[in-house]
C-alpha cells in the first residue's frame, strides 16, 4: 500500500520523538537533558574532591546608579566553600559618591565557580555570584542628614586569575539594587 504525502506536510509525530525527533518541545527537552548530564558530572567530580576551605577578599572599583553620578567603592568579603565549586559568605561594600552621598551595602553571597576552585595548576577560573541583604544610603540636604535603608541584591560574575596557589586577582562586573551597575577588581587569598 502506497503512503500518500503532500508537499510541505510534516510527518506525523511518533511516540518518543519529543526528545530525539522534531516534535514540539524537542529542543527544550534536549537542552534539559544536556544540562542534567552536565550537572550530574559536576556533582560526581565535586563529591570526589574535598572543598578548598575559605577565602578572604578586598575589592575596589566604581558603581554607576541610574539616578546619580559615579561612586567609588571599596569592599571586603569572605567565602566558605561548601563544595569545591559552591561557596557562601558575607560582603560589605562602601561607596562614596559626589558631595556627602555615601552608601553601604551588606550582603550574604552565594558564589559558583565554573571550574573547581583552588585546583593545582589552574590559573583561570570564571565564577558567578548572587546575593541579598541591606542597602543603606546617607546624604545631607539643607544641613540635615538623611538616611534610608532598603533591601539589596547583587548578581554578576568575573574571572579569578591565580598569582600563586593561594593568591589571586579577580576583575568582575555586577548589577545591584538600589539599581546600579558596578565594576571592580578584587584581590583574594585562599586558606
Amino acid at each position: 500500500m502506497a503512503r500518500e504525502t503532500h508537499v510541505g506536510a510534516l510527518p506525523a509525530p511518533c511516540r518518543g520523538c519529543a526528545l530525539f525527533g522534531h516534535g514540539p518541545g524537542a529542543r527544550s527537552l534536549r537542552t534539559m537533558a544536556v544540562c542534567l548530564v552536565l550537572i550530574a558530572c559536576a556533582a560526581q567530580e565535586s563529591a570526589a574532591q574535598p572543598a578548598p576551605g575559605w577565602a578572604v577578599e578586598g575589592s575596589a572599583g566604581w558603581a554607576l546608579f541610574v539616578d546619580a553620578p559615579i561612586h567609588w567603592l571599596a569592599g571586603a568579603g569572605g567565602r566558605f566553600y561548601l563544595t569545591p565549586r559552591l561557596a557562601v559568605g558575607p560582603e560589605v561594600v562602601y561607596m562614596k559618591g559626589p558631595g556627602t552621598d555615601r552608601d553601604l551595602m551588606l550582603t550574604g553571597n552565594l558564589t559558583f565557580d565554573v571550574l573547581r576552585s583552588g585546583a593545582p595548576g589552574r590559573i583561570v577560573n570564571p565564577y558567578v555570584v548572587v546575593g541579598g541583604g541591606l542597602f543603606q544610603h546617607r546624604d545631607e540636604f539643607a544641613s540635615r542628614t538623611f538616611t534610608a535603608s532598603d533591601p539589596a541584591f547583587t548578581a554578576g560574575g568575573g574571572v579569578r586569575f591565580a598569582l600563586t596557589h593561594r593568591l589571586y586577582v579577580a576583575p568582575e562586573a555586577r548589577l545591584g539594587g538600589e539599581l546600579h551597575v558596578r565594576s571592580g577588581i578584587s584581590v583574594g587569598y585562599r586558606f
